[in-house]
């Protein structure tokens, strides 16, 4: 079965473009082949910074022959009195069929004409040669350029096309303005180590051939080499390095034959913060730093690797140049750390001021002073100490000082970082200091939370500062767009709260902090807060399924839907609705939510037609026991008092198993109550005695309620 080769040959393409593709490739590729009836044993996608290439093996020769049925005109126009019309002779024709091929089917807009065809596969390469234009000028990314005299947009200039199928060039043709490239079997090896055009025998060669040309074309294959290169070398300067993974992403992609090149720099940078110079090396240059082993925090050696695409016969030339390089980097670094210590972190509260947030919310000074007044309101909640509160409201103060510094100004990456090294430097709090860096805490997915009290309090408070302004002017994510990254501080939020079980309230908080902005920037508070409130909702359902795990039903059970009541209890309790949405999970997990579900939910659609408040657990209030005529109903009457100590019990300690054994022990008093040998008829002529039994229905509902809505779960197979 025909292998086939595509490389696309270019001037050098940026990482982030190349990573991109070979993505796009990847995904698309066997999608278009699918959709043409062509299905290969493998796809392979390969890329390096002068070309992209996609490999394909064991493709039929052509595609195969199909049945494809074709509708017609209506019945009722094809034919009349039994004969054919012109629309029946003129689609028959068209399909190149005769008359008597046509058949006559009903279908949901009533009978139509039909035609059965066999249609011949097409060659393979008769596809290709169409689909490959599709999948170059398809590539999506940053920055497209032109180039020559055409309007064809690419990343970087196309300079070759290799098309073969097994052996043979598949003609093809790429045509930019007065520039046309055609296909051939030529591609190019390494740019400094083989300058001779390549041929490739046949498609499945590629690799080989290219290897022999110095181009390792299989990224996977690169980062290996890489990775394996400057461990090695790290090993040999007697210490270690970390591999980044987007380090490693980026520079696999900047480079065809690995080789790694050792370089040195002064010891008395060391000096400098370890977080300033690795920023340096990973961010700004694209090394890999290397630390000493055994090391309690971690210290660097006064030595680099970079990974070179050049001659590895001239690495020293090549780690000359390099350290000339980061030496100066280096240099402003401490010509700045040192301008830096020069001042107390606080003497920098002033410059904020000249430091926009947002244009309509003003400065940055401003959004501090809004960050100490809502850490002061979670302080509050949290009835912290004296001790602890100054400590957070001084966090929150100093927690952007370090981004009007000069190393900051330089390397924003270090934002909190320097914060930290320079409010230790001004005799700050140590909890204090490290607040400044934590409160930035997570910034991604994978990343750590703030460890400290301190930093968690000045981390919530930021990111609901945020979400409130942005969303008080009115800028609410839709869609993919979110340019203030609004999800990922509501996410971080609800996180944070749950990882450390912080008892806020974040409805009030919502509230409050709504009501603040409404009054100073003249908007809607009351609009504003149940955006918010409903923003939120949509992040802990989130969270609660693609993190926790937890089946959609049961997150509607714990969320409610359109249940007020509900929706303002998570918001109130997000520890509550997380270990309410853990428990059904695990119940249903181990069967025991089988056991109870019967029971509440014929309880639930029947008590819905009763008036009882849902929020009543107490039946002595509610229920006439003169009204009872069966014992049943008594025995029902009797259980729900017994269980009214254990629901609260779980509603004050969010123990849901003593709610849950209460349900079960009550389960058997429902079941003779509606099918036993004393069973009730729930909807009885008195009016009285019916509302009597509704309200023993409604408080089994009521005590489940406390739990989740039965009525949003659906019910195990």
């Amino acid at each position: 079965m025909p292998g086939f080769l595509l490389e696309v040959g270019t001037e050098e393409l940026p990482a982030s473009f190349l990573s991109d593709a070979l993505v796009q490739w990847q995904e698309r590729i066997p999608q278009s082949l699918e959709a043409n009836s062509l299905k290969g044993e493998s796809v392979q996608v390969y890329g390096t910074p002068r070309r992209l290439a996609v490999l394909i093996t064991g493709l039929p020769s052509q595609q195969a022959d199909r049945e494809e049925e074709i509708k017609g005109p209506p019945a009722q126009a094809a034919f009349k009195n039994g004969q054919p019309t012109p629309a029946a002779i003129g689609f028959a024709k068209k399909q190149g069929v005769e008359l008597d091929a046509l058949s006559v089917r009903p279908t949901d807009k009533g009978e139509f004409v039909f035609v059965q065809k066999r249609i011949s596969g097409r060659p393979v390469a008769e596809i290709l040669t169409e689909l490959i234009p599709q999948w170059i000028w398809g590539l999506e990314g940053k920055r497209l350029m032109r180039w020559g005299n055409g309007d064809a947009r690419f990343s970087r200039p196309i300079r070759w096309l290799v098309a073969l199928l097994d052996q043979t060039v598949l003609p093809l043709e790429l045509v930019n303005g007065s520039k046309t490239i055609q296909s051939d079997r030529i591609s190019q090896g390494h740019r400094v180590l083989h300058s001779e055009p390549v041929t490739i025998a046949q498609a499945t060669d590629y690799v080989t051939t290219l290897k022999s040309a110095y181009v390792t074309v299989d990224p996977e294959e690169r980062a290996n080499l890489i990775k394996e290169q400057v461990n090695t070398v790290a090993e040999n300067l007697g210490g270690y390095t970390v591999i980044y993974p987007d380090l490693l992403a980026e520079v696999t992609n900047l480079v065809e034959y690995p080789s790694a090149v050792v370089g040195k720099f002064e010891p008395e940078f060391l000096e400098l913060p370890t977080e300033v110079i690795t920023e340096v090396m990973v961010i700004h240059q694209r090394y890999f730093p290397v630390f000493k082993p055994d090391s309690s925090e971690q210290e660097l050696l006064p030595n680099f690797i970079t990974i070179s695409n050049g001659d590895p016969k001239k690495s020293d030339i090549i780690a000359v140049g390099n350290e000339r390089v980061i030496r100066a980097r280096l240099a402003d670094g401490r010509f700045f750390y040192e301008a830096d210590l020069t001042k107390p972190i606080e003497s920098f509260l002033p410059q904020l001021e000249k430091v926009t947030f947002q244009e309509e919310l003003g400065s940055v000074r401003t959004k501090v002073d809004r960050v100490v007044k809502i850490a002061e309101r979670i302080t509050t909640q949290l009835k912290l100490t004296e001790n602890q509160s100054q400590r957070i409201q001084r966090a929150a103060l100093l927690c952007k000082a370090d981004l009007v510094t000069q190393m900051v100004y330089e390397f924003p990456e270090l934002q909190g970082i320097m914060g930290e090294k320079y409010a230790l430097a001004s005799g700050e709090d140590g909890e204090v200091a490290k607040a400044i860096y934590q409160h930035y805490l997570p910034t991604g997915a994978s990343d750590n939370f703030p460890e400290t009290l301190t930093g968690q309090i000045v981390a919530l408070a930021d990111r609901l500062d945020t979400l409130v302004s942005i969303f008080g002017l009115g800028l609410i994510p839709s869609g993919s767009s979110d340019p203030f990254a609004l999800r990922r501080a509501a996410n971080a939020v609800v996180k944070i709260t749950w990882f450390y079980n912080l008892p806020i309230n974040l409805d009030e908080l919502l509230a409050q902090i709504s009501t603040d902005f409404a009054a100073k920037y003249h908007k809607d508070g009351v609009s504003l807060t149940a955006a918010l409130q409903e923003f939120f909702l949509q992040r802990i359902r989130t969270l609660l399924q693609e993190e926790k795990q937890i089946d959609y039903d049961l997150v509607n059970a714990v969320l409610g839907e359109n249940d007020p009541e509900y929706t303002e209890r998570a918001l109130k309790g997000l520890l509550d609705v997380r270990d309410r949405a853990l428990y059904l999970q695990q119940i249903r997990n181990d069967s025991t939510l089988d056991n109870i579900y019967e029971t509440v939910n014929r309880s639930t659609r029947l008590a819905a037609q009763g008036d009882l408040d849902t929020k009543q657990l107490e039946p002595t209030t509610v229920v006439r026991q003169e009204l009872f005529q069966k014992p049943s109903e008594t025995a029902l009457y009797n259980a729900l008092i017994e269980s009214v100590p254990q629901t609260q019990a779980a509603q004050q300690t969010r123990n849901y198993q003593l709610l849950v054994a209460a349900l079960a022990k009550i389960a058997p008093a429902v079941s003779n109550f509606f099918d036993g040998p004393d069973s009730v008829l729930v909807m009885d002529s008195d009016p009285a005695v019916k509302r009597n039994r509704l309200h023993l229905l409604g408080l089994v509902r009521n005590h489940a309620r406390v739990l989740a809505d039965f009525g949003a779960i659906v019910k195990n197979l």
